[in-house]
């Protein structure tokens, strides 16, 4: 049975973080530089904000996706590349601040989020500023094609947060409905670093959807994973605020399986309880320890990578196939450090 973080016995070898596939390193430091020469782009006003969340970043997972689903025999970078991971982690950073200011949370990448450290109007407007960014960079160096990818992509981000905004303190939100939302608002925007990388990368237009598959199901199974941390995570290794969901009245997956298991006055009882906000992180991971919860919203999580990687089984000859398996063994590898 799992146990909460904080009563684990202490392991007698350290379970080491993962780390990316070292092979994209190099890549991911062009993009660095690249993104980091973006700064100077922004108007006097902005430059200390945008400096401040492109300092407190995080994995850099949908940059590593561009690269990976891209790769070619050589390992060669090519420009279209950067100008794809610039725009998709703007979008992705676009997204964060904004969901910092809708969950009240303190605490993202190790640091104070924008709208703690700056305020929440500065925050979305910041937000605002980093979509307009990613636009600059679709208009000035990406194809048309790209560039409606990407812009479709984040229609869907958006409308999936939407979705889960407007369902929050909703007693019946089901799981089927939990799946729909999160593989609009994190799905998309694994699936269109995959497509942008692949089709920059000059791959057969069925790999490029194969590889877009395989990112729309690691980003659901990235979810599973980060609604797990949210119950038995730890914020000084996570390095967020976490519980912002239940905070807010959000069902995700682990704690609508634990309703299901519930007897239904039980279960009745926590819909209520959740939504009146009378439940804490403690009490729910030991219930769901007591239930195998957390065991069963893994097992979902292996089922959601391995229909990914499955997507990918005809491409054995492409050097792309490869380092984006190797980045599902990294989500894999986090899911194990987090629960084991």
């Amino acid at each position: 049975m799992l146990v909460p973080s904080s009563n684990r016995p202490a392991l007698a070898v350290p379970v080491k973080a993962p780390v990316l596939p070292r092979e994209v390193q190099p890549h991911l430091a062009e993009f660095e530089r690249f993104f980091a020469a973006q700064i100077d782009t922004f108007e006097a006003p902005l430059r200390e904000l945008v400096r401040y969340i492109f300092a407190s970043h995080g994995k850099r997972i949908r940059p590593t996706l561009v690269f990976c689903s891209g790769w070619t025999d050589n390992g060669r970078i090519v420009p279209d590349q950067i100008y794809a991971a610039a725009m998709v982690e703007l979008v992705h950073l676009a997204t964060l601040v904004h969901d910092d200011v809708l969950d009240g949370a303190v605490l993202r990448h190790q640091s104070p989020t924008v709208s703690h450290k700056f305020g929440p109007h500065v925050a979305v407007l910041l937000g605002d500023a980093l979509l307009a960014q990613a636009l600059k960079i679709a208009s000035d160096s990406l194809s048309i094609e790209l560039s409606r990818a990407m812009a479709s992509a984040t229609r869907r981000v958006c409308a999936g947060e939407i979705q889960q905004t407007l369902e929050r303190g909703n007693p019946r939100f089901s799981v089927a409905q939990y799946f729909e939302v999160i593989s609009m608002k994190t799905g998309e925007l694994f699936a269109v670093s995959c497509l942008l990388g692949a089709r920059a990368g000059g791959h057969p237009e069925e790999f490029i959807e194969a590889a877009a598959r395989f990112g729309l199901q690691l980003g659901i199974a990235y979810q599973l994973f980060d609604d797990m941390a949210d119950f038995c995570g730890d914020e000084d290794k996570i390095g967020k605020t976490l519980g912002t969901d239940l905070a807010s009245g959000k069902f995700t997956l682990p704690l609508l399986t634990l309703i299901e298991r519930l007897p239904e006055n039980e279960a009745a009882n926590l819909r209520r309880d959740v939504l009146a906000g009378l439940t804490d992180i403690k009490t729910l991971t030991a219930r769901m320890n007591e239930h195998g919860v957390l065991k069963s919203v893994r097992e979902r999580f292996e089922s959601e990578l391995r229909i990914g990687e499955e997507a990918l089984g005809q491409w054995d000859g492409l050097p792309a196939r490869a380092r984006l398996l190797d980045l599902a063994g990294y989500v894999r590898a986090q899911v194990s450090r987090l629960l084991d």
